[in-house]
């Protein structure tokens, strides 16, 4: 013969159920969520390492620029 559930009973297993979907579903979107930080991060890195470059090829374009000026300032006056 089967024992009788009592309704507290009933809510408490019903509440487990819940509780352990509501744990998938947070781990599936924390997981998403480490995933997309890790992206940015590896994109943060590219995109410094790509101003790094431009801030070198600017001076350089600063220098030439300089030295251009200067000579034809030279030859002008």
């Amino acid at each position: 013969m089967k024992k009788k559930r009592t309704p507290s009973e009933m809510v408490a297993e019903q509440n487990s159920i819940r509780i352990s979907y509501h744990e998938k579903v947070c781990a599936e979107r924390m997981k998403t969520l480490f995933k997309t930080i890790d992206e940015l991060k590896k994109d943060v890195k590219e995109m410094r390492a790509d101003m790094n470059r431009w801030k070198g090829a600017g001076g350089i374009l600063i220098l030439l620029g300089g030295l251009i000026g200067s000579i034809f300032y030279f030859f002008i006056k």
